[in-house]
């Protein structure tokens, strides 16, 4: 049976991105000098303005301002006619410290979640990552799409900008890319087609293999035609508003919580990393082809109220079995979480942008032996 998946990914100047990027450096900021810092940060980007709230205990005293403007400006946003100027643009701070009801349930002699919810892990063998092949290409076009334009090679190209990957699948297993869309951010002088030329060259021709392209395979650059206006002029971004984007694509189930500006004791955050670390794992030790986990905890109890695994019927021995092996090997405590996967370090910044699984570099991303 043949089948049509589709997953999107968006660069790091994308308005939502930003925010997220912002969220995330702040936190590192405060983990730099406070490991147990508690942060909850929230940024809204709108025209000219950036607007930083949320709740933040730790004893570390940092420039959120100077962090917002060097962030912004990392990004490459330096104008404000047709995105944002990290010079120019306003920045608000509104923090308060973290509740004391919440702080009961999670101090250390406690060691609770900070939250209730549902957290979902997934990997498969699609790829050497073991992400899903759509969400796994959409993110390396668009960390492509920034490259090119860091690097001087498409000199025209502006911060924000999307991608999208539809695979066609026969039988479970991908077979052929069936469409790629890139809208991008450019300069008001550059020739359309031109840009949509160089695009395909250069981004989409140096990033999938022409082992998924045919002559029935669609191209969309930039389908509107401009795309001058982007950033936080062309549409408002909000900080955890890439749920989809951060975790598998849509390709496997998400429990709602967004990831960034929550330092490690919010469990949204903490235990879906744990969850992609598990379920990575299944996969790597040959135990299933596909596997999804889901964790679920309440406010202030520090185990989990409920672990849930399913391979699909792809596994080489029974789920029941796997599950009995995650409950000996894993301590599933945010404490235990935090610990085994060294969470209290400045790291946050490098989740951000392009999914925050798949990436060989994080501590959750490293293969074991599970038996």
């Amino acid at each position: 049976m043949k089948k049509l998946f589709t997953s999107e990914s968006v660069t790091k100047g994308h308005p939502d991105k930003l925010c997220d990027y912002i969220s995330d450096s702040i936190l590192d900021g405060y983990l730099e000098l406070d490991k147990n810092s508690r942060v909850a940060c929230e940024t809204v980007a709108s025209k000219g303005q950036i607007f930083v709230t949320g709740e933040i205990t730790s004893s570390a005293k940092i420039d959120i301002e100077k962090i917002v403007r060097e962030t912004i400006k990392s990004v490459g946003y330096d104008n404000e006619l047709t995105d944002i100027d990290y010079r120019t643009c306003k920045v608000e701070i509104n923090i308060s410290e973290q509740s004391h009801d919440i702080w009961l349930g999670t101090n250390d002699d406690v060691g609770g979640a900070g939250d209730q919810g549902l957290m979902f892990g997934f990997a498969c063998d699609e790829t050497k990552n073991y992400m899903p092949l759509p969400i796994h290409l959409a993110h390396a076009l668009s960390k492509k799409l920034t490259q090119v334009r860091e690097e001087n090679i498409l000199k025209y190209l502006r911060p924000d900008g999307k991608t999208q990957v539809t695979v066609e699948y026969e039988n479970d297993i991908p077979i052929r890319v069936d469409t790629v869309v890139v809208s991008t951010q450019h300069v008001d002088t550059v020739d359309l087609e031109l840009l949509r030329k160089d695009i395909i060259n250069d981004v989409i021709n140096s990033v999938i293999s022409k082992e998924y392209m045919d002559s029935n395979t669609k191209y969309y650059i930039n389908p509107t035609g401009r795309f001058v206006i982007g950033g936080p002029l062309g549409d408002s971004g909000l900080t955890g508003r890439k749920i989809i984007v951060d975790t598998y694509g849509g390709y496997a189930r998400h429990g709602g919580g967004a990831f960034s500006g929550k330092d490690p004791t919010k469990v949204d955050r903490s235990a879906s990393y744990m969850a992609r670390h598990i379920a990575k794992n299944i996969v790597a030790n040959n135990m299933a082809k596909k596997c999804e986990i889901q964790i679920s905890y309440a406010i202030g109890i520090a185990k989990p109220v409920s672990i849930y695994i399913d391979t699909f019927g792809t596994s080489n021995i029974s789920d029941k079995k796997i599950l009995g092996i995650v409950n000996s090997k894993f301590d599933l405590s945010p404490k235990g979480i935090i610990d085994y996967l060294s969470l209290k370090n400045p790291i946050y910044a490098l989740t951000t942008n392009y999914g925050h699984f798949g990436k060989e570099n994080l501590t959750w991303e490293k293969v074991i032996k599970l038996v």
